[in-house]
């Protein structure tokens, strides 16, 4: 094939892709935002979006309800942050090793589930593409930016609202300045009457609800099929993307559009059989994210107290 990457067409299709691929990006990203803002690390996400997106699928494939698929992953989402909750926060293990544990847990039990309750791919009918048609018109139809803003379904739009929305609980209200404050200085929050332990909860509860979401927008919005390690690795990516968008939800999305648009670039790469050899194409988007993570001011705006546990009467 010797189709002109430049081509109006094309450049639309990646631009399209990346918009559509950085939804689970955003969701986990987000999340994890919250729990790190918190000061708690969570490397389990990729464990979570797996048994996420298992539920999630496991639900439709018996009930056909994507609704329901989506509140059983949130749901066994927000269970798994609630498990890391009690082992880093409570018992104050190693928030490091306790993250690796849950994502281990996590792809064994989603590949254990799998064999056993269905055993072979299947297919679902996950969320349907809205095209926001009136009287015989679909604004999907409007030539450029119908392609580029009216054909998504509603998990791709709920991760993007869900930013601006994230901003304004983390930057607009009392709960929010809570969280950023046990992330900075949990002691001094302490003093004036903040409950450090349950602020910490509620954030890694809400960043584990997210990346479930996230799983699920895998097998039932982008994929509708699951298999083992569907996500290959893609948790991972989420944690160092909070580290590129500085702790900030807006910083997120822009590195979630950035990271997506490239995977979405290396794809049509290989589909238009550019002579480019494969294996650099797949390696192009996390060449990228090590990149970025080696700049060294990033470093410096995460907040003080992440992965340090609390405990009062401590210095």
């Amino acid at each position: 094939m010797n189709e002109d990457l430049t081509t109006l067409a094309i450049i639309l299709g990646i631009i399209h892709s990346g918009i559509r691929l950085a939804t689970p990006y955003i969701y986990a990203a987000v999340g994890e935002t919250f729990s790190q803002r918190s000061g708690v690390l969570n490397l389990g996400v990729d464990g979570i979006m797996l048994m996420g997106a298992f539920f999630g699928f496991y639900t439709v494939f018996e009930t056909g309800s994507p609704v329901l698929g989506l509140l059983a992953a949130a749901a066994v989402g927000a269970l798994m942050g609630l498990i890391l909750c009690v082992v880093s926060i409570t018992f104050q293990a190693e928030q490091g090793i306790s993250g690796i544990g849950l994502y281990m847990f996590g792809l064994g039990m989603s590949s254990l589930l799998f064999k056993t309750l269905i055993g072979s791919v299947e297919g679902v009918q996950g969320f349907p593409i809205l095209r926001f048609c009136m009287g015989g018109f679909c604004l999907a139809d409007l030539p450029i930016v119908g392609e580029l803003f009216f054909e998504y379904n509603i998990m791709t739009y709920g991760a993007y609202a869900l930013v601006p929305l994230s901003w304004y609980l983390l930057n607009r209200t009392t709960w929010g300045l809570k969280v950023r404050a046990v992330g900075q200085n949990p002691e001094a929050a302490d003093s004036v009457g903040v409950n450090v332990n349950r602020v910490r909860y509620a954030a890694v509860t809400i960043g584990g609800t997210l990346a479930g979401i996230a799983g699920a927008s895998l097998s039932i919005s982008l994929l509708n099929i699951f298999q083992e390690n569907m996500t290959n690795g893609l948790g991972f990516i989420a944690v160092a993307l909070v580290y590129f968008g500085s702790w900030r939800p807006v910083g997120v999305l822009l590195g979630a559009l950035l990271f997506s648009t490239v995977n979405a670039l290396q794809l049509w790469v290989q589909v238009l059989g550019l002579n480019i050899p494969s294996d650099v194409a797949v390696m192009m988007p996390y060449l990228l994210t090590i990149i970025a993570l080696a700049l060294p001011f990033r470093r410096a705006l995460q907040p003080r107290a992440l992965t340090k546990p609390f405990a009062r009467g401590e210095n």
